[in-house]
């Protein structure tokens, strides 16, 4: 590799010598390099373009999931993200997949062999959760709405044997009372009303908080809207509003879902139970956005 000085490179370019010193020290001119007080140039380096627009701004967890969902990009945040908290959201909820098996169902849409029986729902709705996140980080920005909850209870529950049971709303609240923990939950005739309500006190919010979205998962919890999937979709809401309101997001991993359930039961006596369990959560999300080097607000 032949190299050229500052006054040979500004000559070529029909540019200044200081302008060229600029646009090297501002590291504008791969492979060039100094020596002493003196800039090296490869020969053929070309001449960067000059632009009058301002710097863009930094890029936040969502420009960069929106940008490698897009490039399909394998090996980033968005993989890391799909693969963890499906994984972590279903397991919670029954899911008897390991997590080489989810990651092997995102990774090749195909099933690790194993010596041990596989339930079919399980792999449908490891599929089906994947389609969530995508839809959550499409639509981030949206504001909360019965239309989107609805949608994300029909992707995930499409296709599964309860789809099947004439009494199951695919997409829709339920029909038949349920409890959950042993606890009653809002019967199905009230639960428009509430979830319009809880909707509309949330939306009112003009800052919302972690510990807004911590509520309205709660609340929206104890309502148990659907007749099953309302822990991953009430977890997928929490993380598209952490998403829509640039607060570091995080995932409920298993082994910390007693004290998750702890404090979804103690939130009207003690709220710090599931906050501080969800601040953990948090620090652990904040080492992959870490070692990813994605910037986010402390």
């Amino acid at each position: 590799m032949n190299y050229l000085s500052v006054k040979e490179v500004a000559e070529r370019w029909n540019i200044s010598e200081r302008s060229v010193r600029n646009y090297c020290s501002s590291g504008r001119v791969p492979g060039a390099f100094i020596t002493g007080k003196t800039w090296n140039i490869p020969e053929n380096a070309e001449k960067p373009e000059r632009s009058n627009k301002s710097s863009p701004a930094p890029r936040n967890l969502l420009d960069v999931l929106k940008e490698e969902k897009r490039s399909r990009i394998h090996g980033g945040i968005y993989h890391k993200i799909q693969i963890e908290l499906t994984y972590n959201s279903n397991h919670i909820e029954g899911s008897r997949l390991t997590h080489d098996q989810t990651r092997f169902i995102f990774e090749t849409n195909t099933v690790g062999i194993t010596n041990k029986s596989v339930r079919v729902d399980d792999i449908i709705e490891t599929a089906a959760h994947f389609r969530c996140i995508d839809e959550i980080i499409d639509n981030a920005k949206t504001k909360l709405s019965e239309k989107f909850i609805k949608n994300l209870h029909l992707i995930l529950k499409t296709g599964t044997s309860d789809a099947k049971k004439d009494w199951f709303a695919v997409g829709d609240y339920k029909k038949v009372p349920n409890e959950v923990g042993g606890s009653e939950t809002t019967l199905p005739e009230d639960v428009p009303t509430e979830m319009r309500l809880l909707l509309s006190d949330y939306n009112s919010k003009e800052n919302v908080t972690l510990e807004d979205i911590i509520e309205f998962h709660v609340n929206f919890e104890r309502i148990h809207p659907f007749q099953d999937g309302n822990g991953r979709i009430g977890r997928l809401i929490m993380f598209k509003e952490c998403l829509k309101h640039d607060i570091v997001p995080f995932i409920i991993e298993d082994d910390i879902k007693m004290f998750y359930y702890r404090g979804l039961k103690e939130w009207s006596r003690e709220k710090g139970y599931l906050i501080d369990t969800c601040l953990t959560a948090q620090d652990a999300f904040k080492k992959y956005l870490d070692y990813f080097r994605i910037p986010y607000r402390d």
